[in-house]
Formats: structure tokens, C-alpha cells, sequence
């Protein structure tokens, strides 16, 4: 959240957008994400995979 914030002040912002978290999601969270070493041999990533989450989240909407 906080890098999410901090490039929405970036962008000139007081607000966080859900494109300021879909923007730093993939350097905040891949090294949290630990592959199984077969998913390895066929070739994922970290970024692979949480990229296809955040493709399948939706942002909220309020």
C-alpha cells in the first residue's frame, strides 16, 4: 500500500488508483512468491504468476 501511495504522489495524486497498485505489484510482492521446483522446469515465474492474479482480480469499486 505504501508503494502504491508513494506513485500515486508520483503521479501528482492524493489517492491511490488501481492501476498505482497493479504498477508496483510485481516488484513488491516477487520475492514473496516461491516456486515448486517442477513448475520451474516448465518455465513460470513469480511474475508469471502474479500477474495472471491480477488479471483475475477485480479492482473494487466503490
Amino acid at each position: 500500500m505504501r508503494a502504491a501511495r508513494a506513485n500515486a504522489l508520483l503521479a501528482g495524486r492524493d489517492f491511490v488508483h488501481p492501476d498505482d497498485i497493479k504498477q508496483v505489484a510485481l516488484p513488491v510482492l516477487r520475492h514473496r512468491v516461491s516456486l515448486t521446483p517442477e513448475m520451474e522446469l516448465e518455465g513460470y515465474t513469480a511474475d508469471h504468476l502474479l500477474a495472471g492474479v491480477l488479471e483475475k482480480t477485480e479492482a473494487p469499486r466503490t
